[in-house]
């Protein structure tokens, strides 16, 4: 998912984006191991800022929204329906989703309270919204910061801690709140089983409850 001023740049390149689950395939596993801690089974869900799908297919996630047209044509070929929409403004019916998930998505979304307001508006009750991000105060926070200005895809970022998006997700009617966190040593590069709480990893799943 990216504001709508990093748009082209995805478009343009949504294959080296693709590209890069390849190369950093240690991380991504990582990623996902701990994103199936939060996401529940059997239950229809939506990725809002699918990009090109890379979890929504094993997460078994079949309907997402992404701003991006080249990176919504991928995430289509991995078995999405694509919305093409911002996180803002979903062109979703109230109520119509068990969980809804946000993946390395938050640092990009323009005005972060309305669009977890429409989050919480789409979803039924005691749904759950799962929130994957990178922590601006862990270790690859701190890296990925720094090279916002050398790396197209961060230039437009604005990374958070897990406690600010928590007070967010909070204002926006969610509670009983879990967490898990992986990426505790990037320097190893391998693959890491999830760890409950945050703190520690770089990588963060935040799972919050519809009121």
């Amino acid at each position: 998912m990216t504001a709508i001023n990093s748009v082209e740049v995805y478009d343009q390149f949504a294959n080296e984006y693709d590209a890069w689950f390849e190369k950093h395939l240690n991380f991504y596993q990582s990623e996902l191991l701990a994103m199936k801690q939060a996401v529940p089974q059997h239950k229809k869900g939506i990725e809002i800022g699918v990009g090109t799908g890379r979890f929504a297919e094993p997460l078994h996630i079949k309907y997402g929204v992404e701003p991006s047209a080249g990176m919504s044509v991928l995430a289509k070929q991995r078995g999405v329906k694509v919305f093409n929409a911002v996180a803002e403004d979903l062109p979703i019916e109230n109520q119509s989703y068990d969980f809804a998930t946000m993946i390395t998505t938050v640092c990009f979304l323009n005005d972060i309270p309305r669009a977890f307001s429409e989050v919480h508006r789409i979803l039924k009750p005691a749904g759950a919204f799962i929130i994957g991000l990178i922590d601006r105060n862990s270790e690859l926070g701190k890296k990925y910061e720094q090279q916002k200005n050398t790396n197209k895809f961060y230039r437009d970022a604005h990374f958070h801690s897990t406690g600010e998006i928590t007070r967010l997700i909070a204002d926006a009617g969610f509670g009983n709140f879990s967490y898990w966190q992986t990426i505790i040593h990037p320097a190893e590069n391998e693959i890491e089983q999830p760890q409950e709480g945050y703190g520690k990893g770089s990588f963060v799943v935040i799972r919050g409850i519809r009121k």
